[in-house]
């Protein structure tokens, strides 16, 4: 009885580990259509349209499921078991509480190996297929390449610096860019606009009036646009951390300024998918020591709700921290795995 009643208890969890993930997958996708549909119906898109734009968030969502499946499945199948005394006449065949829960390891990591899998590849890439789509199927535009701040090139002797960069057409290299706060230091002078424009194509930045001071410190305004050459290509920045791949993210960390918000949010999303592998092996322990308490299924149902709720508060809150630095970025991804990994260990010792 020793070998087999835990073979059987894994048995009872893993169909409603099945049932688990195809019920939030169901919630999620609800929430995802239950938030789109209404663009879809002022666009006039079809059904076609439609799906397609939703399969691309299959990854982020599985990923999702896979994790919060394994606390309810747990809780929901120890409920059951501890309602029908199995546990008691586990306890009393010589099988200790936490052998119960060995067989369960083992696949916790193979989920955890699955997580990290599409957490790190997939799921960037249906991130940034759904965000295109969103304005080449449906919205029927050019992808914009996203607004450069804090520009600054140098040149033949020429200076080019803009507050910010904002591509005007679909982030290819002959395209216009709108120029804001501009100035540009060269050996006859130093000229400044509040505006410009770059024309990749002509290769050529134009201030649109503006002020020029001259090495004797004379202001001399502007009265009508400026050209300078520039050779400069405008470039895409790198896609946003959702939609970077795990290599990606690695290759922008480290040509990102240590200690900058930047940095901080690269670093916790690296984190966070080693972080996220390892929750299911963290969810065996804590929600199985938790269901091994249990008396029946109705505490289970409560439990698996306060559960989630905390694990989501969690989750949800370290991005942040680690954004402002109130926590390291390794700290804040790790936080729900270590409040669980405590908890699972505390009530694993008064099972002992």
């Amino acid at each position: 009885m020793n070998r087999s009643f835990p073979r059987y208890v894994f048995k009872e969890v893993w169909p409603l580990y099945a049932a688990g993930v195809l019920l939030f997958f169901f919630l999620q996708m609800t929430d995802y259509i239950s938030g789109i549909v209404g663009v879809l119906l002022s666009y006039h898109t079809g059904l076609l349209k439609g799906m397609t734009l939703l399969s691309y968030v299959l990854p982020n969502i599985l990923n999702k499921c896979l994790v919060v499946a394994v606390p309810f499945a747990l809780l929901m199948g120890f409920g059951r078991l501890a309602k029908d005394s199995e546990f008691k006449a586990a306890y009393a065949g010589g099988v200790p509480p936490l052998g119960l829960l060995w067989p369960l390891l083992l696949p916790a990591l193979v989920v955890g190996a699955v997580v990290y899998g599409n957490a790190g590849y997939l799921t960037p890439t249906g991130n940034a297929r759904y965000f295109n789509y969103f304005y080449t199927g449906i919205y029927q535009q050019v992808v914009q390449t996203p607004t450069t701040e804090n520009y600054a090139h140098a040149e033949g002797g020429n200076f080019f610096t803009a507050g910010r960069v904002e591509s005007l057409g679909n982030g290819g290299p002959d395209t216009l860019s709108a120029l804001t706060g501009v100035v540009v230091q060269t050996p006859g002078g130093t000229y400044s606009a509040g505006s410009g424009r770059w024309d990749a194509a002509a290769r050529t930045w134009t201030l649109l009036g503006g002020y020029k001071v001259d090495p004797s410190g004379q202001v001399t305004a502007l009265t009508s646009a400026t050209t300078f050459t520039q050779t400069d290509v405008i470039a895409r920045p790198p896609p946003p951390n959702d939609q970077s791949s795990t290599p990606e993210l690695r290759a922008q960390l480290a040509q990102q300024q240590s200690g900058t918000e930047v940095y901080r949010r690269t670093a916790y999303e690296l984190s966070r998918r080693l972080a996220d592998a390892f929750t299911p092996l963290v969810f065996v322990l804590a929600a199985g020591a938790l269901g091994l308490g249990l008396s029946n299924r109705a505490w289970a149902v409560g439990a698996v709700i306060l559960f989630l709720a905390i694990f989501y508060a969690l989750w949800n809150t370290a991005p942040q921290l680690a954004a402002v630095g109130a926590l390291t970025p390794l700290l804040a991804a790790w936080l729900p795995n270590l409040v669980f990994t405590v908890f699972g260990l505390v009530l694993a010792w008064r099972l002992r």
